[in-house]
C-alpha cells in the first residue's frame, strides 16, 4: 500500500501560482530599438506592454516542465512509502531452565514407554521432555545436565527444535557418575543473569542425593529465591533406595518451598508426563505479539522522475537552438 509519511508539504502546491499571480513582476534593462509603433506591436502579439516595457512570455512547453517538476518535487518531500502487509513476531515473556540429571542411575530400568516396553529412566524422562519441549511456544528455553558438575547444554533459545534435538543426544554419564544438585542451581541461577523477562522459571529433575556440589541445594535454593527465580523440583525413581542411590526427597522439597515452587514425585512414565501437565498450568503461557509493517521509502522516485524531466526539457531546448535557420530564399545561378 502506497502511503505519505508527511502530507503538509501538498499545501505548498498553489505556492508558484500565487507568487506568478502576485508578486510584481521581475524586470530586467537591456539595450532595444525605440520605434514609435511599439504599442501597435504589442496589440498585435496579445502583449500588454506599459512605460516602454515588453512581458517576456513562456511557452506552453516550458510552463508544463515546471509544473510537472514542482509536482514530483513536492511529491518527494512528502516521503511517500510503500508499506508491506503486517508481520507478527512473538516476543519471549519468559525463561525456562531445565535441570537434568544425568548421574549413573538415571540408567535404572524401571520405567515403562508408551509402547509398554521396559526402559531406562533417561529413556522415559527424554520422550516426556520432547512431548514439553515443544509447546514451549512464547518461552526461551535453557537444559542444564549435571552429574559431577554442571554444564550448560542449551544457552536460552526460542529455537525449540534444537532444545529437542539435544535433549535426545543426552546420555548418563555424560557429565559424571554422582549427583551436583546444588552446583546445578547455582549454574542456573547465573544463566539468568543476562535475561529481561518477568517471569523466570527452573524445572530441576533428579533420581538421587546431592554428593558432589560445592553448594547445598538449601543455600543456592535462597539465593534463587532473591532473584526472582522460581524451582519446581521432579524426583523420579525410587524412593526407597539407599546408599548413593537414595532419593534426598527432603532437600528437593526445601528447594520448591523456598522459591515459591512446587515438589513432585514421578515413580513411572505416567506420572512424570502427568507432573509436566500439571507444570503447564501453573506454568501459563504469556505470548507477547509485536505487530510490525516493513516500510520502504520511495521518496527517490519522483525526485528522479524530477531531474529525467528537467534534464529531457534542456536537451530539447539545446538542440532546437542548434539547428540552422531556414533560408528565406535561393538564387539560382544564370545559365
Amino acid at each position: 500500500m502506497l502511503t505519505f509519511a508527511y502530507l503538509w508539504p501538498a499545501l505548498l502546491l498553489p505556492l508558484p501560482w500565487l507568487v506568478f499571480r502576485f508578486a510584481p513582476p521581475y524586470t530586467e534593462r537591456r539595450a532595444a530599438v525605440r520605434v514609435p509603433f511599439f504599442g501597435t506591436l504589442a496589440a498585435l502579439t496579445g502583449q500588454v506592454s506599459g512605460g516602454g516595457t515588453a512581458p517576456a512570455r513562456r511557452g506552453a512547453g516550458r510552463m508544463a516542465v515546471l509544473i510537472v517538476c514542482w509536482i514530483l518535487m513536492l511529491a518527494s518531500t512528502m516521503r511517500p512509502q510503500w508499506i508491506e502487509p503486517p508481520l507478527h513476531r512473538d516476543v519471549p515473556t519468559r525463561d525456562m531452565l531445565l535441570l537434568v540429571d544425568l548421574s549413573a542411575s538415571m540408567d535404572t530400568k524401571d520405567f515403562v514407554d508408551a509402547q509398554g516396553r521396559r526402559v531406562d529412566r533417561i529413556t522415559a524422562l527424554k520422550q516426556v521432555l520432547d512431548d514439553f519441549v515443544s509447546r514451549r511456544r512464547g518461552d526461551r528455553i535453557g537444559l542444564v545436565v549435571f552429574g559431577d558438575a554442571p554444564f550448560t547444554l542449551v544457552p536460552f533459545t526460542t529455537d525449540l527444535t534444537l532444545a529437542r534435538r539435544l535433549v535426545q543426544e543426552t546420555a548418563v554419564g555424560m557429565a559424571g557418575p554422582r549427583t551436583a544438585f546444588g552446583d546445578a542451581i547455582g549454574l542456573g541461577i547465573s544463566l539468568f543473569d543476562k535475561s529481561t523477562v518477568k517471569t523466570k522459571t527452573i524445572i530441576a529433575l533428579t533420581d538421587g542425593n546431592d554428593t558432589a556440589s560445592k553448594v547445598p541445594p538449601g543455600e543456592a535454593a535462597g539465593v534463587a529465591r532473591d532473584r526472582g527465580i522460581v524451582i519446581h523440583t521432579i524426583a523420579i525413581g525410587d524412593p526407597t533406595a539407599a546408599g548413593e542411590d537414595k532419593l534426598d526427597e527432603a532437600a528437593l522439597k526445601e528447594v520448591a518451598e523456598k522459591t515459591g515452587g512446587g515438589f513432585y514425585r514421578a515413580l513411572d512414565r505416567q506420572q512424570l508426563a502427568g507432573i509436566y501437565r500439571r507444570l503447564d498450568e501453573v506454568e501459563t503461557r504469556r505470548i507477547e505479539t509485536v505487530s510490525f509493517r516493513p516500510k520502504t521509502d520511495l521518496y527517490w522516485i519522483p525526485l528522479a522522475a524530477a531531474l529525467l524531466v528537467s534534464m529531457g526539457a534542456a536537451l530539447a531546448i539545446l538542440i532546437r537552438n542548434r539547428r540552422p535557420a531556414p533560408l528565406a530564399g535561393r538564387r539560382e545561378a544564370a545559365p
